[in-house]
């Protein structure tokens, strides 16, 4: 698997999220580095992709209340189980449960499997907010999806913080899972 810094030079084939995204990096001037590879839909499947970018490509489970009336983005390490009941807690809310696809591709514009931190630029409504578990908040790198399982990105964590977010106008809740 090849990793290439910014945008591929061969755009064509490309879903238009996708362009969308390098754009907007581009334009916060936020390097990051790519690498392309087969559609990734677990964890295990990122494990090689985490490998070559050098840095744990993120769990990332898009929730909501039993109401469907508040959003979470929650984003942890892969290894780490998720449980609803530390979460929920954590969070002062009901139960959370896992929110419909239709949902998140309205609000993100991501699909099961491709589910992104970087999708919150397309919740101009900011509808979704963004939980992040500590080890992730903390570490140097972050690893996620351009809105797309067949591509990952390597970034600063904190130029996703404090560039990105205040950016989109997204705060981030930590949380320790």
């Amino acid at each position: 698997m090849e990793i290439q810094n910014g945008r591929p030079a061969d755009e064509s084939g490309r879903l238009p999220k996708e362009i969308a995204v390098y754009n907007l990096l581009e334009r916060l001037d936020i390097p990051f580095a790519r690498a392309d590879h087969a559609a990734a839909f677990t964890m295990e499947a990122c494990e090689s992709i985490s490998a070559a970018l050098q840095t744990p490509v993120c769990k990332n489970l898009f929730l909501c209340n039993r109401q469907k009336t508040a959003f979470y983005l929650l984003t942890m390490p892969g290894g780490k189980p998720f449980q609803t009941k530390v979460l929920s807690a954590q969070l002062g809310t009901t139960r959370l449960s896992f929110a419909p696809p239709e949902l998140m591709e309205s609000m993100l514009r991501c699909t099961p499997g491709s589910a992104s931190v970087l999708g919150l630029a397309y919740d101009t409504e900011r509808r979704v907010r963004l939980v992040m578990d500590r080890a992730v908040h903390d570490a140097a790198w972050f690893g996620c999806h351009p809105c797309k399982n067949d591509a990952s990105l390597r970034l600063r964590t904190e130029d996703l913080l404090h560039v990105f977010l205040p950016h989109t106008g997204h705060d981030v809740t930590v949380v320790d899972l």
